[in-house]
């Protein structure tokens, strides 16, 4: 995670990671989050577990994770923001309506903003060439000098 870009995904999964886990606490104990509804409590729990495992996968680089990301979130949420859509398009202009429709476009708008940040990211690859380190740490001729230079080190004492 070297990209500043990265770091920015991350954290912003993680942020909406953790509003999801407020939305669905405030929900399961019925208390009102300013409009803001789970569309299933069960697939939000299952959901939220998968998210977990796909942060994880998407810090250490890996793509599957954000594939895992935005395919669960593009199911979920898209299903969402299309009916909110057609529903504002046929006239139902609520508040509530019009919010959820924004939390569902952002849970789209991040998994794909992290799928093309790995998609660009040359540099994904578990060991990454890093031309200011890779000539000590790969430099097999300086190992066998330190080798020699340590083989020879014999110190008596009087």
């Amino acid at each position: 995670m070297k990209n500043f870009s990265t770091i920015l995904l991350a954290l912003f999964i993680g942020m909406f990671w953790v509003f999801r886990i407020v939305v669905a606490i405030g929900t399961e104990f019925g208390i009102d989050m300013g409009g803001i509804k789970v569309l299933n409590m069960n697939i939000e729990v299952i959901l939220l577990f998968v998210v977990l495992l796909a942060l994880i996968l998407i810090v250490k680089r890996k793509m599957i994770g954000a594939i895992i990301y935005l395919v669960a979130y593009g199911m979920y949420f898209g299903v969402d923001l299309f009916n909110s859509v057609v529903e504002i398009a046929n006239g139902d202009n609520s508040v509530n309506l019009a919010f959820n429709a924004f939390i569902s476009l952002i849970g789209i708008v991040i998994p794909i903003a992290v799928f093309f940040d790995m998609l660009l990211d040359k540099q994904r690859k578990a060991n990454p060439k890093d031309k200011k380190t890779d000539w000590f740490y790969k430099n097999e001729q300086y190992d066998r000098k330190l080798d020699e230079r340590a083989d020879k080190n014999n110190y008596r004492t009087l």
